[in-house]
């Protein structure tokens, strides 16, 4: 059972409503070290022994467990899982793929959404180097990129596409973006038939690679030339697709010769939104028009300000029970609850106040580390024996890694 104390859950793939990739840190840390026991594989062994055997997890364990999400590629745009981005041929993707790819790999702000810099593979399948050069050039002029990298050619999916994108991202492990442009060109061999099972799959193959490589990748896709009321009825092919995407986006314009589009997003780790785009004769840079949605924001919750103001820079860690916790922010909580508070809102409390909650079961009984983001030395900066600041991977957040 002490092993049991020291192991945590493989990463998820995105859920629905309740976000990204999760890296459960419940009761426990994982000990990577700790070649004696491995609860997934004893999971698989009894998998293997009795086939009855279903996994499950209760609502109470659910609530004891931290899941901490995976950061996206930009706030409140595009996050880290498969993502479907249609529109009808010759409408412009390409220069708005090519914009979206420069904004992430320089860590420049779109549009008003923060971005986060990672490296960034582009397949350009549709294109050859000198068109991307121009292209380029009038878009962001003769600047600089290391951090931006291209293909015209890749092999097709279950024929060593697979391969090329994991020597790609072994050699540059720091990617958190890889644009395929397009997905016919990469479907596999036979993969014409349009059956809801075949599309389904095509995008599962691709979901399960981006979440074992915690990336986001951007799948382009033409529309069909019928309308809809609902814009990603028009996404060429059928629901399967969409289906088993994490999202989607859809570029449309009301006439094929305007310069106005509108961008339709929807994902299950973001509110639907619909942008208004103008492009830059000059630049043929897709540049913002309005936003008809409002991204929708949480209410304050008071045990978070409570803690923010606890836990700063001046005094960067705090460490103990959840009964020490309570009497430390003079709050009238049971121990058990705020320490379901905290699992639930962890990343709340690291987006909002970076403060990195990380909660462990031992032997002494439960315990709660609480750091400052950008702080002094987590060994140094805690005097009790908790037993959690021993190994400074242990406070890591999981996401950064």
């Amino acid at each position: 059972m002490d092993a049991l104390n020291e192991m945590t859950a493989l990463n998820a793939s995105v859920g629905a409503e309740a976000g990204q990739p999760f890296t459960k840190s419940n009761t426990t840390i994982i000990n990577n070290n700790d070649s004696d026991f491995n609860m997934f594989d004893e999971i698989n062994d009894l998998c293997d022994i009795d086939e009855s055997y279903l996994h499950t997890v209760s609502m109470t364990e659910l609530f004891d467990s931290a899941y901490q999400s995976k950061p996206p590629i930009i706030d409140g745009l595009l996050y880290r899982g498969t993502y479907l981005f249609a529109g009808s041929p010759k409408i412009g993707k390409s220069f708005l793929m090519a914009q979206l790819a420069y904004h992430v790999s320089t860590g420049t702000n779109l549009w008003g959404f923060d971005v986060r810099q990672g490296k960034v593979l582009y397949l350009a399948l549709e294109d050859n180097y000198p068109r991307l050069q121009k292209r380029l050039y009038r878009m962001f002029g003769t600047a600089e990129n290391e951090n931006l990298f291209f293909s015209v050619s890749a092999h097709q999916l279950g024929n060593g596409l697979d391969e090329q994108l994991d020597g790609f991202l072994q050699k540059h492990p720091d990617t958190s973006l890889v644009i395929i442009d397009t997905l016919q060109k990469v479907r596999e061999v036979g993969g014409e038939n349009y059956s809801y099972a075949n599309d389904y799959q095509i995008i599962t193959k691709l979901k399960s690679f981006t979440d074992n490589h915690n990336i986001c990748m951007l799948v382009v896709h033409h529309t069909r030339k019928q309308t809809a009321d609902d814009k990603f009825d028009m996404i060429s092919g059928t629901n399967g697709l969409l289906g088993a995407a994490d999202g989607g986006f859809v570029l449309s314009k009301d006439k094929r010769t305007s310069n106005n589009a509108t961008l339709e997003v929807s994902g299950r780790d973001q509110q639907d939104q619909r942008v208004y785009l103008k492009k830059n004769t000059e630049t043929l840079v897709w540049e913002l028009d309005k936003i008809e949605t409002e991204l929708w924001k949480a209410p304050p919750e008071p045990l978070l300000e409570r803690i923010a103001k606890r836990v700063t820079a001046d005094n960067p860690q705090w460490c103990g029970t959840p009964t020490e916790l309570c009497e430390y922010l003079t709050v009238d909580i049971k121990p058990n609850a705020i320490t379901q508070k905290l699992n639930v809102n962890v990343n709340r409390l690291m987006d909002e106040h970076k403060i990195v909650y990380h909660y462990k079961r031992t032997h002494e009984g439960r315990r709660i580390t609480l750091t400052y983001e950008g702080g002094v030395s987590k060994r140094d900066s805690c005097d009790s024996d908790c037993g959690v600041c021993e190994t400074p991977t242990q406070l890591t957040r999981t996401d950064t890694q």
